[in-house]
């Protein structure tokens, strides 16, 4: 009888215990960790808006790069077409040109890209507009956001700046543009960097070194001809001849010459921000760099979350 009721209770025992096994597999705490776990192994999503068909592969490209070495993606939004950024030719040829041009620089970065057929000087901050970069936001799933401040030379980047901004809340908000999904999260969104002081100077939360990656940014933005070139809206026939001629090794590395010069100065002038994140040893060693300023309209990620978003620092 006594062996009889041991064994009994021993394989209550082993119920309970299997019970607990399966309590503890099933419990909101584990799905919870669970969740927590693949939404920080699943690759991040970035997407960077600019006025025109370049802004982003300038102002990011180099972070661009090393976001998709590293598994993630990446999508560079121009919001207007460009249509008017060149000293001899216009419109529809134009427009397509610079389409073609940041197609094959997305191709070289391993980057998507979208060219929204706005026009090139009259892009407004419209609620067409807003539904529009809602829509790519939330298509996207985006982790990171960025933009132009909103205190730019150029009335299309302070536009595109505003219509960023103005997006931050309502990516969230399920009646807004009920047709796309609603984001459940909000997204770090950043600002690119500018020399206006007005009505307060660029400060950046962060500056990433792209020393290791230089050299692929200036072959991306190599592509990008009718602007790095021949100049652009403010160009002439003879900027060819000046920036490098036609000889595509001669003009490659004289490119090279000026966005190294260009990123140098970034480096330098947020020095402060590299030794921070880097420390001071390799901060200080750093020569080229991008930086970025957290807008306090969209999520607000502590150091550790950033160094998550951006997985560059050792």
């Amino acid at each position: 009888m006594a062996t009889m009721k041991h064994r009994i209770l021993s394989r209550r025992l082993w119920l309970f215990a299997g019970l607990g096994i399966l309590f503890a597999q099933t419990s909101p705490s584990s799905h919870a960790q669970d969740a927590k776990k693949a939404e920080a192994e699943r690759p991040l999503r970035i997407i960077a808006f600019g006025a025109h068909p370049d802004d982003p592969e300038f102002q990011i490209g180099g972070c661009a790069i090393k976001w998709t070495k590293l598994g993630h993606k990446v999508k560079l939004v121009a919001c207007t077409n460009g249509d008017i950024g060149h000293w001899e030719m216009s419109g529809g040829e134009l427009a397509k040109r610079r389409t073609a041009e940041v197609k094959e620089a997305a191709r070289r970065m391993g980057t998507e890209v979208e060219v929204l057929d706005n026009h090139d000087g009259e892009l407004l901050p419209t609620l067409e507009n807003r539904k529009k970069i809602v829509r790519l936001i939330r298509e996207w799933d985006a982790d990171l956001v960025f933009s132009h401040r909103p205190y730019d030379y150029h009335p299309d980047h302070r536009n595109v700046g505003l219509l960023v901004q103005d997006a931050a809340f309502m990516v969230m908000v399920p009646n807004f543009c009920p047709d796309t999904p609603h984001l459940k999260k909000n997204p770090a969104f950043f600002f690119f960097p500018d020399n206006f002081t007005k009505p307060y100077p660029f400060t950046p939360t962060l500056a990433v070194s792209i020393d290791d990656v230089l050299d692929e940014k200036v072959k991306a933005i190599d592509a990008l001809e009718s602007q790095v070139y021949e100049g652009g809206a403010l160009g002439n026939p003879e900027t060819r001849a000046k920036r490098y001629g036609d000889d595509p090794v001669r003009r490659l590395i004289g490119l090279k010459n000026s966005w190294s010069n260009r990123q140098s100065r970034i480096a330098d002038k947020h020095r402060d921000s590299l030794i921070e994140w880097y420390g001071p040893e390799k901060g200080a060693a750093i020569k080229h760099a991008e930086a970025f300023e957290l807008c306090e309209y969209g999520s607000k990620p502590s150091n550790a979350e950033l160094k998550r978003l951006f997985p560059f620092f050792d």
